[in-house]
C-alpha cells in the first residue's frame, strides 16, 4: 500500500511539473509576441537617434595621478585615437577608384595598420601572460575604438565574464586600451586578482602563414578597396579568426552579459536564427569557441580573402561564417565533415536585434512582470550569454526590474551604476 501511495504521489508530482513547465512556455511564447510588437515600435524611434550617439564614459574610473606633462601627452594620445577612428571612414559616394586613391593618401594615418614597439612584442606578451597563469578558459576580445568610449556597458561584460569564470584569462586586443588610461580602466579587476590584460596586436604576425596574409599585404600597400564601412570594423572580424587560429580559446564581443561557465564548450559557433523546422538560417561571429588551428577557422579566413567587400554590412562577419558553414553542410563527402557544433540561438542569441529593446524595459503590468519572470527562468537553463546588439541598444537606458537589469544584478562583481548606464 505504501508503494502504491508513493508511486501515485510521484505521478501527481510529475504531472504537476509538466503542467507548470507548459504554463511557463505558454507565458513566454504569448508575451514574447506581445513584447516584440511593443519593442519593434520603440526600436524604430531608437535607431533614428543612433547618429547622435554620444560615447559612453566610464564613471567608476578615477582620474590617473600623472604629472601634468604626462597627462597632456595622454590627452593628446586620446585625441589622436578619436581622430584615427574618424579617419577610418572614407567619404561617401566615391567610386571604387576614388576610394582606393583616398585610402592610399590616408594610409600613414591608419594606426591600426602600423607596427610599433608594443605591437612587435605581441606574441611574447600573450604567451607570457597565458603561460604564467593557470587559465581555466582563454578569452579574447577586441577593442578598436578610443579608450574613453569603453564604458559601463562594456565593463559589465568583463564583470559577468569573471563572475562566471573566476579562473579564466582575458586578453583584449587593443592599441587604445594598451595605455595608462586602459590600465586604469581594468584596475578594479586586476586589483582583485582577475586575469585580464590589454595587448596591442601586431596584425602582420597574426595574419602570417594564414590565407589572409597576401590580402593584408595588398591592403597595406593601398591596393585594396576598403569600402564604405569603417575598415577597423572589418579588421575586427578578421582579427578574431586569426587570434583563435594562433592560440585557440573563446572570442567574445564586448556587448555580452555572461551567465554561466563556458568550459564544457569546444569548437562551437552559435546560430542567430532558426527556421520553423529547427534548422539554422543565420550564424553569428560574436562568439567563437575553437581549438588552435581548427580547419573551420582556416576556411573562414580563406573566404574573407576571397570575398572581402567593405561596402556590405555583415558580408565579412555573420554572413561570412554562415556562407562557409552552409557550403560545408551541402557537401556530403567525409573530407568536409569538420569537427564543430552549431549551438541553438538560446545559447548566445536568445533575443534578436529587433526584440532587444524589450529586454531593457520594465512595464508596470502584471502580464509584463510574469513574462520577465518566465523569460529569466528560460535563460537560466541553456543560455551561456546574452548578446545585447549594441548597435541597437547602446542608447537605451536599463530600467530597474528589466531582464537586462536583473541579469546584470545577478551576475556582476561590483554592480555599480547599473541603471544609470
Amino acid at each position: 500500500m505504501f508503494d502504491y501511495y508513493r508511486k501515485n504521489r510521484t505521478r501527481k508530482i510529475h504531472l504537476f511539473s509538466v503542467l507548470s513547465f507548459a504554463l511557463i512556455i505558454s507565458i513566454v511564447t504569448f508575451s514574447d509576441n506581445l513584447i516584440s510588437n511593443f519593442s519593434s515600435s520603440h526600436s524604430i524611434a531608437f535607431v533614428s537617434k543612433s547618429s547622435s550617439q554620444q560615447p559612453l564614459k566610464s564613471t567608476f574610473v578615477h582620474k590617473p595621478n600623472f604629472s601634468k606633462k604626462k597627462e597632456t601627452h595622454i590627452i593628446k594620445e586620446e585625441v589622436q585615437d578619436i581622430d584615427d577612428h574618424v579617419n577610418l571612414v572614407p567619404p561617401f559616394n566615391l567610386t571604387v577608384e576614388q576610394r582606393i586613391s583616398w585610402f592610399k593618401k590616408k594610409l600613414t594615418e591608419f594606426s591600426i595598420l602600423k607596427s610599433s614597439r608594443l605591437s612587435r612584442q605581441f606574441n611574447s606578451r600573450v604567451n607570457k601572460f597565458l603561460n604564467s597563469r593557470n587559465c581555466r578558459v582563454k578569452f579574447f576580445m577586441t577593442w578598436i575604438s578610443p579608450a574613453n568610449t569603453f564604458g559601463r556597458r562594456e565593463f559589465f561584460a568583463l564583470e559577468t565574464l569573471f563572475k562566471s569564470h573566476p579562473k579564466g584569462c582575458l586578453i583584449i586586443l587593443s592599441r587604445t586600451l594598451d595605455t595608462p588610461h586602459g590600465v586604469k580602466i581594468l584596475n578594479p579587476l586586476t586589483e582583485l586578482g582577475y586575469n585580464v590584460v590589454s595587448v596591442t596586436p601586431e596584425l602582420s604576425f597574426l595574419f602570417n602563414r594564414t590565407p589572409v596574409e597576401t590580402w593584408y599585404a595588398d591592403l597595406k600597400k593601398g591596393n585594396k578597396d576598403p569600402g564604405e564601412i569603417p575598415l577597423a570594423q572589418n579588421l575586427s572580424n578578421l582579427i578574431r579568426l586569426a587570434v583563435l587560429y594562433k592560440y585557440g580559446g573563446v572570442y567574445l564581443d564586448t556587448d555580452f552579459i555572461i551567465l554561466k561557465d563556458f568550459s564544457s564548450l569546444r569548437n562551437s559557433i552559435g546560430a542567430q536564427s532558426v527556421s520553423a523546422n529547427g534548422n539554422w538560417t543565420r550564424l553569428n561571429n560574436a562568439v567563437l569557441i575553437f581549438d588552435r588551428k581548427h580547419p573551420l577557422l582556416y576556411k573562414f579566413m580563406e573566404e574573407f580573402a576571397l570575398s572581402f567587400d567593405g561596402n556590405k554590412w555583415g558580408q565579412n562577419g555573420p554572413y561570412l561564417v554562415s556562407r562557409v558553414v552552409e557550403r560545408l553542410k551541402m557537401m556530403s563527402t567525409e573530407k568536409y565533415q569538420l569537427n564543430f557544433t552549431v549551438l541553438p540561438p538560446i545559447s548566445f542569441y536568445p533575443v534578436d536585434w529587433v526584440r532587444i529593446p524589450g529586454f531593457f524595459m520594465k512595464l508596470n503590468t502584471r502580464t509584463h512582470s510574469r513574462w520577465i519572470d518566465a523569460k529569466l527562468l528560460q535563460l537560466s537553463g541553456e543560455t551561456y550569454g546574452v548578446h545585447l546588439w549594441n548597435k541597437q541598444s547602446s542608447n537605451m537606458r536599463i530600467e530597474k526590474g528589466s531582464i537586462i537589469g536583473r541579469l546584470i544584478s545577478d551576475h556582476c562583481l561590483f554592480c555599480k551604476d547599473i541603471y544609470s548606464s
